[in-house]
């Protein structure tokens, strides 16, 4: 059986003071006009069914997935003991579905992507799965459409064949977030894609990754799912908090030496900051994205998002503007990466209500 994992404990901090760590932006309406989380879990059900469906995010946030996911099977919510990153998090689920199905082949998604069309998505993710059953360890790299600098990127090397149709690339390496010269020379070599954050293998083969890589995750996963179920939770605890945080890429993608990668030539966005909206949300005849009520003189390309004042803007140029009822953002659309450093101030601040 594919079962699809969707990895729901993002902080989104780039899209405060929308997104906040109470409610973050993969549990609001981005682009459109339902939850993030709730296209994601839409778009891979005719392949795995709500039954094949299991989310992972932390307890705090469980009333928003019941709410956003009301048909999601109660065990298939995957409760993490503490945040520690993405590779602790598809461990657990590995080991979940593991026990269920020995034979069950994982994908594993974030939560707060865009992708259309869906339907071309799903036969990509049907020939992962048919790569994947073979042992590979398989991930979607992107095809770029610019030389972007806000992503990391996944160097391939020949083609191993086709899967499903789609040709296999062996890979050769990940890399950081390039400067503009070198993600311009990315582009133009057309061996390089966007790291797409999308890895599909099977259950079993993830967790022999772990065991070589990781070896303290695994043995603890082991332990916690070797034991009685109702000790399972107090296992967890105890691994979870003396584990360090770690993310797939670093933990097993960049030490294993089976990863194929499957072309994405699709439109994909991970919606990363307020600049990337305009890629997701309709454009009004300035080039601006406008939400809520807003009064728009002579602005233009700006994103211009209003929670409940009035905001009145008269001849912008290229600014995000954002009101909610306890925060104002203004920023330069270029510097919509930094948001972050808000919350990391106001983190330092300890201005814990405007978090």
């Amino acid at each position: 059986m594919i079962y699809s994992l969707i990895m729901a404990g993002g902080s989104g901090t780039r899209f405060w003071p929308l997104s906040r760590e109470s409610l973050p932006k993969q549990f609001l309406p981005i682009g459109g006009q339902q939850p993030l989380l709730r296209s994601t879990a839409e778009r891979v059900l005719p392949i795995s069914g709500w039954e094949g469906i299991l989310v992972v995010a932390s307890k705090k946030h469980t009333p928003h997935i019941r709410r956003i996911l009301p048909e999601l099977p109660r065990q298939n919510l995957i409760v993490e003991p503490r945040p520690r990153n993405t590779a602790p998090a598809i461990g657990l689920g590995a080991a979940t579905v593991a026990a269920r199905d020995p034979e069950g082949v994982l994908v594993v998604l974030p939560s707060d992507h865009v992708i259309k069309p869906p339907g071309k998505f799903r036969s990509l993710i049907k020939a992962a799965c048919v790569e994947a059953r073979s042992g590979a360890m398989v991930t979607l790299g992107v095809v770029p459409s610019r030389p972007e600098t806000g992503f990391g990127y996944i160097q391939t090397g020949k083609e191993l064949g086709k899967s499903g149709g789609v040709a296999v690339f062996d890979v050769h390496g990940f890399t950081e977030k390039p400067d503009l010269p070198r993600a311009m020379g990315y582009l133009q070599s057309g061996s390089y894609y966007w790291n797409s954050g999308m890895f599909i293998f099977t259950a079993q083969a993830i967790l022999q990754e772990l065991a070589q890589h990781m070896p303290v995750l695994h043995r603890g996963l082991q332990r916690a799912f070797a034991g009685k179920v109702r000790e399972r939770g107090a296992v967890l605890q105890r691994l979870f908090n003396r584990i360090e945080g770690e993310s797939i890429d670093y933990g097993v993608m960049e030490k294993s030496s089976s990863i194929h990668m499957l072309p994405c030539d699709l439109f994909w966005s991970d919606v990363g900051s307020w600049a990337a909206l305009p890629e997701v949300a309709d454009l009004d005849e300035s080039g601006s994205v406008i939400e809520g009520d807003v009064l728009n003189l002579n602005s233009q390309n700006c994103i211009l998002h209003s929670e409940g004042r009035l905001v009145a803007c008269v001849g912008l140029q290229d600014l995000v503007v954002v009101e909610t009822p306890d925060a104002v953002l203004v920023s330069p659309v270029k510097e919509a990466q930094q948001v972050k450093r808000v919350v990391e101030e106001l983190r330092r601040r300890k201005r814990k209500k405007n978090l």
